[in-house]
């Protein structure tokens, strides 16, 4: 089994001012890794060559390397990175808005992005819709590698340090199953000297671990949290998330009303529409009352089929009426855009493709 070298993402400024000396090293590399993007020792320029061999010897720069990328007609391109033992994570970069320019062609807006993150190779929960299932589980993903996906992302498309973006943890793995390296990554990315990256702007998705959101909340991250529930009654979520037998709707309900949120803000409540699933009225029904009294927004997504899979998907007259009836009974209600779609858009079909063409 390959060792994995701990990498300098790995570590917290706090934790960095421990292991190099002196002090105001740590600064001037937190701006080579984060300011500057740089994926090497040799990028550091004004960093002494002994402390660099020094640090070469126990921790590496960059614990991954992008091996595939695929680019959307909208905009969207999808990564896949190799990591140190060979095993892949895919990232998203996404953009959410256009550039907006005045009327005498001067940029008064800039354009909005954001990105997709891995937290594990493989997940444990084995969601029958879910294309990165089917590989199983195989490990988690440590911080810095988790960091490092966001770091890439922006290097690769010349996204400077101080722009503004945002981070949903949507990626391949379920991050509550590997809440520790996830809390350490949402603290490096909020620190003032790296990527400054808020809570606010970041969103953990889970599929519903009940307890570990308990534990999420009282880590007190200020990050939002956005629920993938995909079904409103225990028999059909069990059939598309197994882990629903031991964390079932309600406790997740329970769970949600517990989670401290920001009062200006809303939960999210992620629900995959597969036809004839999932996409009637009375399921919009059940939706409405199972989020009674919760400041909730729903996010309807199309489901993306991919190659072997049973699961369709569904019409857009469909999608407009379970919105119109969510939004008609107050719910606030979103239509996803499919982002990708004509290039490897479910989660794990990049990573698929790829084992097919090695």
């Amino acid at each position: 089994m390959t060792e994995l070298k701990p990498s300098l993402l790995d570590f917290t400024k706090k934790e960095l001012l421990d292991i190099i000396k002196p002090s105001f090293r740590v600064k001037q590399i937190l701006g080579w890794l984060y300011h500057n993007y740089a994926s090497e020792y040799d990028d550091m320029k004004n960093i002494p060559k002994s402390l660099k061999e020094e640090l070469a010897k126990k921790y590496i720069v960059n614990p991954l390397k992008i091996i595939k990328k695929e680019v959307s007609s909208d905009g969207t391109v999808k990564y896949l990175f190799e990591l140190q033992d060979g095993k892949t994570v895919e990232a998203v970069w996404l953009k959410m808005k256009d550039d907006v320019y005045d009327e005498s062609g001067k940029l008064i807006h800039e354009a909005k992005y954001t990105i997709c993150v891995s937290t594990q190779v493989g997940c444990k929960v084995g969601c029958a819709f879910c294309l990165t299932a089917k590989g199983g589980f195989t490990r988690d993903l440590s911080a810095g590698e988790i960091v490092g996906q966001v770091v890439a992302l922006k290097r690769d498309n010349a996204h400077k340090h101080n722009r503004k973006i945002n981070i949903v943890y949507m990626g391949m793995g379920e991050p509550l199953d590997n809440l520790n390296n996830l809390a350490k990554a949402i603290e490096i990315f909020k620190e003032e000297d790296g990527l400054s990256i808020s809570g606010k702007r970041q969103t953990v998705s889970t599929s519903g671990l009940s307890n570990k959101i308990d534990q999420l909340g009282a880590m007190d991250l200020g990050v939002h949290i956005a629920i993938s529930l995909h079904a409103v009654d225990d028999e059909l979520r069990t059939e598309l998330i197994p882990m629903n037998k031991a964390h079932n709707i309600n406790s997740i309900i329970e769970a949600v009303k517990r989670f401290p949120i920001d009062t200006r803000k809303r939960v999210m409540f992620e629900y995959l529409v597969i036809k004839d699933k999932n996409d009637d009225l009375a399921s919009a029904k059940k939706l409405v009352k199972l989020l009674h009294g919760i400041k909730a927004k729903v996010n309807l997504i199309y489901f993306n089929p991919y190659p072997g899979t049973t699961y369709n998907r569904p019409e857009l007259k469909d999608m407009l009426n379970f919105q119109e009836y969510l939004v008609k009974h107050g719910l606030l209600c979103t239509i996803r855009d499919s982002k990708g779609i004509d290039i490897s858009a479910a989660c794990g079909q990049l990573k698929e493709k790829n084992k097919e063409i090695s």
